[in-house]
């Protein structure tokens, strides 16, 4: 089995355990899709921080050396799929050569809102313009001097919680005739969604689609029952073949998406296996209950955007690989991190799906958000999710958790649900 799908109890790679030295600091990297209207992701937005600093600084500090460790280590292709990566950048960025350490063809720079659009500063983008660079304007508003960037830039992201639709109205009329895509910022429910849409923005960042409009006393549909009965044998100390066999076959498009993923590189399967009977006894229960569990929850995903999904899998297998850090059990954090958007897949509320889930009642518990120890590595990613190092370190201060243990374990998480995702 490769790295992807190796054992829970094995902790995150060498590679990155190995990261260079940031003298002693803390590191955290967080990453914030930005999607098309349709759900696709365009780019995400990486947020680094080291201290109290989240921008990429020109100037040599710790910051400016975290990000670039990051980004040489860690990979910008892997952190973001290969797509763009926005990258926050303050006027030494810009006007520095730490900037040119970065893959032209790879990023975007957000020229931060205050930023002082001073000649020296609009030759260096022209410069940067040249070599291949893209910019965005980043919480933009109209003010003097600003033109010239305009006309350099690809994006213009606008932040729907600081501004009124008066103001955005005006804003865009401005740019009237401006080629630049519209990115609407912090957009977090369905309406706001709706909202910027109709707006004519074309780009959307925030976690609207974790938080999708529920229907309230929606049945879960009869499938989906299926797929939580069967996540209840998996959970079982030792596997019926023949329930879970019965149950399986029931749902042809999870039997493909399990037979797809047991026959997959990411398995290393030397011989193809064709049923759910043979699937099990090739790959051995601890695989095969992850296996099915990653089937399963792309089954409930289904029709949903596939960056949900992929939230999905970053958060069980990294709550699955910091439980060895904390004395939780792996099997219940994998299940806990999956689960956790199970709202957003079946568009209905958290409070009328746990009573069909086969978890203990401190699952459960958790799951409905009771600040609780359980449910500490998910509060954790949660923050983590948003860029909120406020709640990080209060996170990791209440329970006693270790810092680079869970930064380590979410860039594992990272790489692994990318591949999960990629035979899913």
């Amino acid at each position: 089995m490769t790295e992807a799908l190796q054992s829970a109890a094995e902790p995150p790679s060498s590679a990155l355990a190995a990261a260079p030295e940031t003298g002693g600091a803390v590191r955290y990297v967080a990453r914030q899709p930005i999607l098309d209207l349709h759900g696709r992701v365009h780019g995400y937005e990486l947020l680094f921080r080291d201290g109290h600093t989240d921008a990429f600084s020109g100037d040599g500090d710790q910051a400016s050396r975290t990000m670039l460790d990051n980004a040489m280590l860690f990979g910008l292709r892997r952190l973001t799929c290969g797509l763009p990566a926005f990258v926050n950048c303050t006027a030494e960025t810009l006007t520095g050569a730490l900037v040119h350490l970065l893959p032209a063809g790879m990023v975007v720079l957000e020229i931060l809102e205050t930023v002082i659009p001073s000649p020296p500063l609009i030759g260096a983008c022209r410069a940067l313009k040249k070599l291949g660079y893209r910019f965005a304007l980043d919480d933009f508003k109209w003010r003097p001097g600003i033109e010239p960037l305009i006309g350099l830039a690809s994006y213009v992201k606008v932040d729907f919680a600081v501004t009124t639709f008066a103001e955005r109205r005006r804003l865009l009329d401005r740019l009237n005739g401006v080629t630049v895509a519209l990115v609407a910022e912090r957009i977090e429910t369905q309406d706001e969604f709706i909202e910027a849409r109709n707006e004519g923005f074309t780009l959307i960042q925030g976690y609207y689609f974790c938080r999708p409009t529920l229907l309230k006393n929606r049945k879960v549909p009869a499938n989906r029952l299926s797929h939580i009965e069967i996540l209840r044998l998996l959970q079982d100390d030792s596997l019926n073949l023949r329930k879970l066999a019965w149950q399986v076959k029931r749902e042809a498009a999870l039997t493909y998406r399990l037979l797809r993923l047991i026959n997959s590189p990411a398995c290393a399967m030397r011989q193809e296996v064709r049923s759910v009977e043979a699937a099990l006894i090739a790959v051995g229960e601890e695989t095969f209950r992850r296996m099915a569990t990653l089937a399963i929850t792309s089954e409930l995903n289904a029709g949903q955007p596939s960056e949900l999904l992929r939230m999905a899998f970053v958060r069980g297998r990294c709550c699955e690989l910091a439980a060895m850090f904390c004395g939780l059990n792996h099997t219940e954090q994998y299940l806990l991190g999956m689960l956790s958007l199970l709202p957003a897949m079946l568009r209905t509320p958290m409070e009328e799906v746990t009573p069909t889930l086969p978890l203990r009642e401190e699952i459960r518990r958790a799951l409905l958000g009771e600040d609780c120890a359980e449910r500490s590595l998910l509060a954790w990613l949660e923050g983590h999710e948003q860029g909120d190092w406020a709640t990080c370190d209060a996170i990791v201060n209440a329970y006693n958790l270790d810092q680079d243990s869970l930064l380590l374990c979410y860039e594992e998480a990272v790489m692994w649900a990318e591949d999960a995702l990629h035979f899913a």
